[in-house]
This record gives structure tokens, C-alpha cells and sequence, in this order.
């Protein structure tokens, strides 16, 4: 038995993270990295997607024209992805604090990104250099 703790989920922890399962501490970086690092608001889409997708491809098999399984399905999926969308920073900084992260994290590459705009914004009105 090794003593050395994992620093990535297995396949297991991995679906039960998605879905609102706290990972352990050993495992923090990975989860500020799939939280706030890059492509993070896309795999969250992602993984909200799955569950209505599943849960909505049962009607593909009503025996109905392809224009009417295609009418109740499409608006429910797209609801839910906009839905997914809109709240993904909401659900990302819950993620963060549900594993003792900072929330603020989720702005963290906007933040780098956008640094000199930031530089220039306090330099030009509050007249100072901004604090890092």
C-alpha cells in the first residue's frame, strides 16, 4: 500500500466530482486548475450537458415525425445549456468554496489577462500603481 496520496481523481472521483462531490485536499491543485484554469467554463458546460442529454434522449425514440421529436427535445437542451451558461461562474465559485478554495479564483485569468488595462485604469484615475 503506497503512502503517497493521489494528486488527480481516478475515474470514480472524477464522476462524482462532477456532480457535486468534494475531492480530498490532496487533490486541491488539480481542482483550482479544473475550476479556474483555462477551458474551465467550457468543461463545466460540458458536464452540465450530459445529464439532460441523457435524460432527454429517450424522446428521440417517441414514434413521431423527426419535426416533432426535434420540437421537444431542442427547446429543453437549449434552455439548459443557456441556463448552464449564464450560472457557470456562480457554479464554479461554489465548487471553488465547497473545496476551500478562494472564489475569486474564477476572475483570476481575466485578471492576468487583462492586467494592464488594470494598471492603466489606477494610474489614470486614482492617480497610484496598483497593488498586486
Amino acid at each position: 500500500m503506497s503512502t503517497t496520496q493521489r494528486t488527480t481523481p481516478n475515474v470514480w472521483e472524477y464522476i462524482k466530482y462532477c456532480y457535486w462531490a468534494p475531492l480530498p485536499k490532496s487533490m486541491t491543485a488539480w481542482v483550482e486548475n479544473d475550476l479556474a484554469g483555462p477551458g474551465a467554463s467550457w468543461r463545466m458546460v460540458v458536464r452540465w450537458a450530459i445529464p439532460c442529454i441523457i435524460l432527454v434522449s429517450p424522446m428521440m425514440f417517441v414514434p413521431a415525425d423527426w419535426g416533432v421529436r426535434v420540437i421537444m427535445t431542442f427547446p429543453i437542451l437549449i434552455a439548459y445549456l443557456f441556463f448552464s451558461i449564464a450560472l457557470n461562474r456562480v457554479y464554479r465559485r461554489h465548487r471553488l468554496a465547497q473545496h476551500g478554495l478562494n472564489p475569486d479564483l474564477i476572475n483570476r485569468l481575466e485578471r492576468e489577462k487583462n492586467s494592464d488595462l488594470y494598471d492603466e485604469y489606477h494610474r489614470k484615475y486614482r492617480g497610484e500603481h496598483r497593488r498586486r
